[in-house]
């Protein structure tokens, strides 16, 4: 009897539970409000680098290393590639060792035009020597300034063969290899500048009316569906002929494992500005391919449609005209709400 009587009891219980249904969920609610936006449309673009440097020599010589590969990133006055400079070196060392010589020459041509400019001044040599020993002094000055000139351009053409990165960036192209010859001017490897990426992104010519230079807008990149806030910098100066379509340049921030030509969806403004209702992004969620948010009534999660109409970074715009000031949107513990389900406010946003 001591048996049955618990298992009834545990019957009991369960019922209990059953009937009681899940705990309330928890979530943290957000606010609508009225603000003037323009309406926005997305648009496809492709990322390039604006500033792209294709970096050559300026000395004949034989490639003996390169540091860098296809897609490295760089930073300014790092070493690209090194040429071959035994030869060079040897003729610095040739010339350091003629101006020894020719400072040998200048103290003695020095010391005979003072000994002859003092038996000059007493009548004791004539006109011409002392003529000769001073043009031989000037001469040997002029010519050690002659191989100074010439071992300055040598370690010149020696730290040309060490070519480093004009700036911080990303490489490229790649055209050598070690063991390679180059000429004066054969570009070596290219390099984009990571502080100048951009997005450029076709726009039909009827919308530029409404495109503001400096003004942010979102832009996200497709291959990681990452959202970026970019800024319109202005526009190519040549529409395509067949389309007619201007082409904005957006400048947005430095990121790693990108691509030149990788695609990405820019958010552009595509009305004049009129009061919307605005709310925070986190409280969208999808369903079949819709946009919907959950509000809170009487305990209770209830899912409302929405129509999005503009995106601002983080916040949204929505034209419906129940979306209003005061209603109690979720953004948070949204992810697993179901309609009707009792929901606990945990917080507000």
């Amino acid at each position: 009897m001591r048996i049955l009587l618990s298992l009834i009891g545990l019957l009991l219980a369960a019922s209990h539970v059953v009937a009681a249904g899940p705990p309330p969920a928890k979530v943290v609610l957000g606010d609508v409000v009225k603000e003037d936006v323009s309406t926005t449309q997305s648009v496809t673009g492709v990322l390039y680098y604006e500033r792209v440097s294709d970096i050559s020599t300026e000395v004949v010589g034989l490639v003996e290393e390169i540091k860098v590969s296809q897609g490295d990133r760089v930073k300014k006055g790092d070493l690209l590639v090194r040429l071959n400079t035994e030869i060079l070196e040897r003729e610095i060392a040739l010339n350091r060792t003629r101006i020894e010589q020719i400072e040998l020459r200048i103290k003695n041509a020095e010391k005979n035009f003072k000994r002859l400019e003092r038996l000059f001044n007493s009548s004791g040599v004539s006109e011409k020597d002392f003529d000769d020993a001073l043009y031989s002094f000037q001469d040997a000055q002029k010519e050690k300034q002659a191989v100074g000139d010439g071992l300055a351009k040598l370690l010149i053409q020696q730290r040309r063969s060490l070519i480093k990165a004009p700036f911080d960036g990303v490489v490229l192209t790649k055209e050598v290899d070690s063991g390679a010859w180059v000429q004066q001017g054969k570009v070596l490897v290219s390099i984009g500048s990571s502080d100048d990426l951009f997005v450029r992104a076709p726009i039909a010519e009827n919308l530029l009316q409404f495109i503001r230079l400096g003004e942010n807008v979102q832009v996200v990149l497709n291959a990681f569906n990452k959202e970026l806030e970019g800024s319109v910098i202005g526009i190519d100066p040549v529409a395509d002929i067949k389309t007619k379509n201007i082409f904005l340049k957006i400048k947005i921030p430095s990121m790693d494992l990108v691509a030149q030509n990788m695609s990405a969806n820019v958010f552009v403004p595509s009305s004049e500005k009129r009061e919307l209702s605005v709310f925070s992004r986190a409280a969208l969620i999808k369903f079949q391919g819709k946009d919907f948010v959950y509000s809170v009534k009487e305990g209770k999660a209830a899912i409302l449609p929405v129509n999005i109409v503009a995106y601002m970074g983080q916040k949204v715009a929505a034209d419906n005209p129940y979306i209003v000031p005061g209603l109690p949107i979720v953004v948070e513990g949204n992810e697993r709400l179901r309609p009707d389900q009792p929901v606990m406010v945990a917080g507000e946003k």
